[in-house]
């Protein structure tokens, strides 16, 4: 091919976003005879998009160099920019902050204002964010923010907002942060800016809704997201991210087929694009695989999750709680809830925490928790969390016996679920408001609700629900919980601590604590009363 013609196939590809051909074509004109600068830049930013982070990084390279040669100070300071863009995004940190420091000190003898100097002071808040900096990283992106603004460039008023947006969000400023997000949207899906910087925003803007439970606003930009991913042609470097936030996004609303079906091309796709997210991906495969009862291949995700770098929970925790270990996976959750520190971190492993506390009868623990939950869940106003709360709010009511209050939260809880439509989770109350109005003596409704319930079970294919559902007894009127029934049947067979141990696989301590739990639900102070309890009121 000449060179010529190959010069002009990469252009016209450019030009198409044909990213992959345009790479292509571009690096066959490079070889044959050295690019020019505006080539140069084509061919960097084509092969970022493409995910060929090296040709990219020594493209850009040549680019700044050039710049430098034709005295153009702006843009070998916008090309180092983008060098140290890759690399952050590559978390390669010291190295984007060489570049940084570069492209500051050529625009140091360009003494007026101008948009690069806005995207360089950008980019210096990046380290100090994941840093744990945040005071400090605000205070340059809000600097930044304000040259931006002056400049009226588009592209660096875009990509400051990317930024800023989610640092806000970050540290409490909710509403400023999302309008800031919000707004670059509008000129994101409008085609005001480029390619590059639209990738970027949905990415950010997706992830920064999914971190503040925001589902709606996540299933529509992720919605929007998947179209422009399918308009770019040869396009690698966002696909692995939105594989993973639709994944994300159809779990939620129990469309787990297809949900697995993008998390496992997540993982093939992100393995050489994104390496940093494979276990994202490994993680949200094992979530799936564990709702839908496919208890050992869960656990192999969830430890090529773990192998990746990142932590299996709260799943593995839930997953042991399935495989009936129930003491491992209070000692695993106990450490995950303490290892949590941020408010919506601990919004993940908080309803976790409750189910599996209740599960080994530790309502004090459970309570506490749902206490937490509830609070952060008013502060931060997410119907999503609010759901959350009052679901476990429900759990633990039901737990202790207050059939009338688990009642008026688990239908609160149901009506939330249904607006932000999440059948799974709605289904799992309905069983629980089964349970409740059993224990109120409304069996007609009971049955109601259990039916309805089992049948979205069998829609979605939750084996384990559906397993638990076959499995569940009626609630006692004095809020037993099925395990302490299970452990009152042999107190009354006569069997002491050690033995129901070794029958149950379970400490001596946890039955211990079982036995005490019973004690104080039934209102008596010694095995023999509780034996006495169990015959009069037929739990045995």
């Amino acid at each position: 091919m000449a060179i010529n013609e190959a010069l002009e196939l990469g252009r016209r590809s450019f030009a198409d976003q044909a990213w992959g051909a345009a790479s292509a074509h571009l690096s066959a004109a490079d070889e044959a005879e050295p690019l020019a600068l505006d080539d140069l830049e084509r061919l960097a930013t084509a092969a970022y998009m493409a995910g060929e982070h090296v040709r990219c990084a020594n493209a850009w390279t040549r680019a700044h160099q050039a710049a430098i040669k034709a005295d153009d100070l702006r843009r070998a300071a916008r090309c180092a920019f983008w060098q140290a863009c890759g690399l952050f995004f590559r978390n390669e940190l010291a190295p984007g902050m060489g570049w940084v420091t570069r492209g500051r000190r050529v625009l140091e003898e360009f003494s007026k204002e101008c948009p690069e100097k806005a995207w360089l002071l950008s980019l210096t808040a990046f380290p100090l964010i994941v840093e744990g900096r945040g005071e400090e990283a605000i205070a340059h992106l809000k600097e930044a923010f304000e040259l931006a603004e002056r400049s009226g460039d588009a592209e660096v008023r875009a990509y400051v907002r990317l930024e800023y947006g989610p640092a806000l969000v970050e540290h409490g400023q909710t509403a400023e942060g999302l309008a800031l997000l919000d707004e670059l949207m509008v000129a994101v899906t409008a085609g005001e800016v480029s390619p590059t910087i639209s990738g970027i925003a949905y990415c950010q803007v997706v992830g920064t809704c999914r971190a503040i439970f925001d589902w709606r606003r996540a299933r529509e930009w992720t919605e929007a997201f998947m179209r422009w991913c399918e308009s770019q042609s040869g396009l690698a470097t966002y696909q692995g991210n939105c594989l993973l936030d639709r994944c994300q996004v159809l779990q939620l609303q129990g469309a787990w087929r297809e949900a697995l079906e993008a998390a496992q091309e997540a993982c093939e796709v992100l393995v050489t694009n994104d390496p940093d997210m494979v276990g994202s991906a490994h993680y949200q495969v094992g979530e799936i695989q564990r709702l839908r009862g496919n208890l050992d291949q869960a656990e192999e995700s969830y430890r090529r999750a773990s192998l990746a770098g990142r932590d299996p929970e709260p799943g593995m925790s839930l997953l042991r709680l399935a495989q009936g270990r129930g003491e491992a996976a209070a000692a695993a959750i106990m450490r995950a809830r303490d290892e949590a520190q941020d408010p919506l971190t601990r919004c993940k492993i908080l309803p976790a925490f409750v189910e599996i506390m209740l599960a080994t009868s530790d309502i004090d623990a459970a309570r506490v928790a749902a206490e937490e939950l509830a609070s952060i869940a008013n502060e931060q106003r997410a119907p999503f969390l609010q759901a959350l709360a009052a679901h476990t709010c429900g759990e633990v009511l039901l737990a202790q016996g207050d059939h009338k209050g688990a009642l008026n939260a688990l239908r609160d809880a149901q009506k939330r679920w249904n607006t932000v439509e999440a059948p799974y989770e709605a289904a799992r109350v309905r069983i629980l408001m089964a349970q409740t109005l059993e224990a109120l003596g409304d069996a007609d409704g009971a049955a109601l609700e259990r039916e309805g319930g089992r049948w979205a079970l069998e829609q979605l294919g939750a084996a384990p629900g559906l397993h638990q559902l076959r499995g569940a007894t009626p609630a006692a009127p004095n809020g037993l919980t099925a395990r302490e029934r299970e452990v009152l049947s042999h107190l009354v067979a006569g069997k002491t601590n050690r033995q129901i141990s070794d029958e149950l696989v379970i400490s001596e301590h946890t039955v211990a604590r079982h036995v005490q739990n019973i004690f104080a639900k039934i209102g008596v102070s010694s095995r023999s009363a509780a034996i006495s309890y169990a015959f009069e009121h037929n739990l045995v």
